[in-house]
């Protein structure tokens, strides 16, 4: 049983890298350090589908652990 949650563990962990890298090639370096014209725009599309997908996974990611300690006590 412990088994799976330290494999989804880590393919949830894979997944949130990929999500995030995939939002960090939208913004920049320019945006990153001050560029911020474009900061308080609203999210469209995909970006809003990545960024809705990493707040998923991001939860997961912490049930996931959370259950994973209770487990293993």
């Amino acid at each position: 049983m412990e088994t799976i949650f330290y494999i989804s563990e880590i393919l949830i962990a894979a997944l949130l890298i990929l999500l995030i890298v995939l939002q960090a090639q939208g913004s920049g370096i320019g945006g990153t350090f001050g560029g911020g014209g474009e900061f308080y725009r609203s999210k469209r599309g995909i970006e809003k589908v990545l960024f809705r997908l990493t707040i998923l996974l991001v939860v997961l990611f912490a049930l996931n652990s959370i259950i994973t300690v209770i487990i293993t006590r």
